[in-house]
């Protein structure tokens, strides 16, 4: 067994945080904010780095709508995060971005993001000030468990060490992005304490197709204003199609009713209308009608208003089903309802988002884990899922602040 050593820099009082994404950081930011010290440990080289991800195409960090809307996207999560959203709500959030000299604005969709866009100046702003909040970081501090005593073990370049027990929040994060920092390792020693954890998987993914080798020439394309179906659930957005199969926000969105569907161990069709807006006796019509000269592609793509993407991937259903040219009808209703057979979900390396966790059940009012006292849990390691739209992010923030006053509470005695 590798030798340990003791890190016997802790002062007595300090609170500890293993974990430097958004709930970590806000949870230390709560309890700075309350006058207790703060370590807080990172087994990255850097904080943030899954945070700096999601800002890489604009930094949705909430939705604008009301709480009454709000709040039902979490599903059947307990009444615990919900709390903490109520007490934390969007334009809180919006305020404490303010107060960091990030305003944000509301988009046509009703997503909020910080006017510069990005996620580096608001995360440079937010660690300066926990800097001089007295905030203590340790990196390079990969998280093992504990030792029989209760002391926490850490992994770091200078070898295995040893943390006096403290009170203590794990802020660990789910297990997409893995290379990012948070690869579900903390599943093990959690497990271990008796805690129960729903299986990881992955949410807000792309889903993988066996295309036919037509598709390939498409692969990066968009597929734009569809509607996708399965299951009774609906989502309007757009697509891309992939070399594996199809990504992009209306995907991402029914990724929990697709993972459900193949949870039934069946075969899962998606089904895409290419043209929500447009009739299919209208387009049937406009087929009819169609220069005869034109080949049936061409006339197609003109009665339906279809872009090649959406073109190749009515071709490849028809291919598939058998639908013979000149079956207006038919190829009509296919434009309204393209059935797409998923394989799968794609892996967490490239999910946005992770589903399952650690269970609610375990933890009482003040977050804290009831098999171990002085043990709290925070963010996207617990068991709730919700759908991209600032609805993560949201969460990720509003837990962090919410388990922090759990921890002040415990220390009170309440």
């Amino acid at each position: 067994m590798p030798r340990r050593r003791q890190d016997r820099g802790m002062t007595s009082d300090a609170f500890l945080i293993i974990g430097g994404g958004p709930a970590g950081l806000m949870a230390a930011e709560t309890l700075l904010d309350s006058g207790h010290p703060v370590r807080l440990y990172e087994r990255m080289p850097s904080l943030g780095r899954k945070f700096l991800m999601a800002g890489r195409g604009g930094l949705n960090l909430t939705h604008a709508e009301d709480l009454s809307r709000f709040l039902p996207r979490y599903g059947k999560s307990a009444p615990l995060l919900l709390d903490a959203i109520r007490d934390f709500p969007p334009d809180r959030l919006r305020q404490w971005c303010e107060d960091l000299g990030q305003p944000t604005f509301v988009g046509s969709s009703g997503r909020v993001f910080p006017e510069s866009m990005k996620a580096s100046p608001l995360l440079r702003a937010w660690l300066r000030r926990l800097e001089a909040k007295g905030l203590v970081v340790h990196l390079r501090h990969r998280w093992l468990g504990w030792t029989e005593a209760g002391a926490l073990r850490f992994d770091t370049p200078a070898g295995e060490i040893t943390i006096p027990a403290a009170p203590t929040l794990l802020a660990l994060g789910g297990a997409s992005w893995p290379r990012l920092g948070a690869d579900g390792g903390w599943t093990g020693p959690l497990g271990e304490i008796g805690h129960a954890i729903t299986p990881l998987e992955p949410s807000n993914a792309g889903i993988r197709v066996n295309w036919s080798p037509f598709m390939a020439k498409v692969a990066g394309q968009p597929l734009k204003r569809i509607v996708v179906r399965i299951g009774g659930f609906e989502a309007q957005g757009e697509a891309v199609i992939t070399r594996q199969g199809l990504e992009g926000g209306a995907i991402y969105a029914a990724s929990s009713a697709i993972r459900r569907a193949l949870g039934q161990h069946a075969p899962t069709i998606l089904e895409i209308d290419l043209r929500p807006d447009f009739r299919p006796e209208w387009i049937a019509h406009r087929l009819r009608e169609g220069r005869s000269k034109d080949s049936w592609t061409s006339r197609l793509r003109k009665a339906a208003g279809l872009q090649p993407a959406a073109m190749a991937l009515l071709n490849e259903a028809g291919r598939r089903l058998g639908l013979a040219t000149g079956d207006h009808e038919a190829w009509a209703a296919l434009v309204r309802a393209v059935p797409v057979p998923v394989e799968g979900l794609c892996g967490l390396d490239r999910a946005i988002s992770t589903a399952g966790g650690a269970a609610f059940d375990g933890l009482d009012a003040n977050w804290m884990v009831t098999s171990r006292p002085g043990l709290f849990l925070a963010g996207e390691m617990l068991d709730w899922d919700a759908p991209t739209g600032g609805y993560l992010l949201q969460a990720c923030f509003a837990s962090g602040r919410g388990a922090a006053l759990g921890m002040i509470r415990h220390a009170a005695g309440g």
